[in-house]
């Protein structure tokens, strides 16, 4: 049987001569009991949610501004490593699983925001040309918008509860994610998105089928009116040949 031996605050588990030690990236812990713990210790997972939709959509829609937001998360968080490596604060509770030591700024805190303001940007400064502007329109983009901002503030409340992070670290997180955010829509709505036509008609973009839908004011509208046209067309010439044959 594994025997479980403790080091400080690591934890291994002997089988014979290997080591086995958990996957600090994606352990939170929270006190034992404590259903408010468990709640932000959930939410607090949020991020690599976000980084596993970024990766679904890339793969299925293929889309260049997808591709630029998901760089863009990626940089955020090289960032944060950088600057903590820099400022070399510790975390107000030690604990020796974890993969980084140091908690200035808090990387959930500027990832989770990060996310949050370029999600706001893209609503308010992409799709303001959207001629779509009925009742339920602006309700969905209240929704989702209010919906990214609800979840920073419960990531970040969980983070310092959990005791991961102190208050200043989460704030500094919050800040650094909402400049760099700023910054980033700035390079990729001014810089990159005139680049985009240019960028799809390469041949390795042909080959993995990378599209740019920049000028297309609602890309799920146009998808959908097309698949149905498709389907539709498709039906007819399907029914005129049966009665063909």
């Amino acid at each position: 049987m594994g025997e479980t031996v403790l080091s400080g605050n690591e934890h291994f588990y002997n089988n014979g001569e290997i080591e086995w030690q958990p996957l600090a990236l994606t352990l939170v812990e929270y006190p034992k009991g404590d259903w408010i713990g468990k709640i932000f210790a959930l939410i607090s997972l949020a991020p690599f949610g976000i980084g596993a939709g970024f990766v679904t959509l890339i793969l299925f829609r293929r889309d260049l501004h997808t591709i630029a937001f998901f760089f863009g998360t990626l940089l955020n968080e090289l960032l944060n490593i950088i600057l903590k490596h820099l400022i070399c604060e510790p975390r107000p509770l030690a604990r020796g699983h974890l993969y980084n030591e140091y908690g200035m700024p808090s990387s959930h805190a500027q990832n989770i925001w990060f996310f949050s303001f370029y999600v706001l940007y893209f609503f308010v400064i992409r799709l303001h040309h959207i001629n779509n502007n009925s009742i339920i329109s602006a309700l969905w983009r209240v929704i989702i918008v209010g919906g990214c901002f609800m979840l920073a503030v419960l990531v970040s409340i969980g983070r310092v509860y959990l005791h991961y992070h102190t208050v200043s670290q989460v704030v500094v997180g919050g800040i650094v994610g909402f400049v760099f955010a700023t910054t980033w829509f700035i390079v990729v709505h001014r810089i990159l998105t005139p680049l985009f036509p240019q960028l799809v008609s390469l041949k390795v973009c042909e080959i993995l089928m990378i599209r740019d839908t920049t000028l297309i004011p609602n890309v799920l509208w146009f998808e959908y009116t097309k698949s149905r046209q498709e389907a539709r067309a498709r039906g007819r010439k399907m029914a005129s040949l049966k009665t063909t044959q």
